[in-house]
């Protein structure tokens, strides 16, 4: 296995991990929000999805085959995707009141662009085709 793989591994431990870790915080209100518990608001449990999609990125990284490569990527782009996406949404002010961001919420970005850099990468073996007359 390459370096960039154990990066890309790497990356997506500490994506999990971060996502157990306080995102924000909500003083007004006394409400503090991570990936799995956001108790108190409507946001669900927005780390769950990176969980699986963290999973499947480390599995398909693993598995040395074209397709599983692709299938890394794609994992890895939705994922830093859903990570923007819950960076937008939680952190957002609701009438007047503003989160206060932690230092987790900013690792779990950096996490995800670098499992997205990671693959991308990634050395693979291309097959040579030979032409037939």
């Amino acid at each position: 296995m390459s370096r960039f793989v154990w990066f890309g591994l790497f990356a997506a431990i500490v994506l999990v991990i971060a996502c157990f870790y306080p995102w924000v915080t909500i003083p007004a209100k006394n409400i503090v929000v991570s990936g799995v518990d956001s108790t108190g608001t409507a946001f669900g449990k927005p780390g769950y999805l990176n969980f699986v999609l963290s999973a499947l990125f480390a599995l398909f990284l693993v598995v040395a085959k074209d397709w599983t490569r692709k299938a890394a990527l794609f994992a890895a782009a939705f994922n830093l995707a859903w990570s923007v996406r819950n960076f937008l949404i939680i952190s957002i002010c609701h009438g007047g009141v503003c989160p206060e961001r932690q230092p987790a919420f900013y690792v779990v970005l950096v996490a995800a662009f670098c499992m997205l850099l990671a693959v991308m990468l990634t050395k693979t073996k291309v097959k040579q085709v030979q032409e037939t007359e």
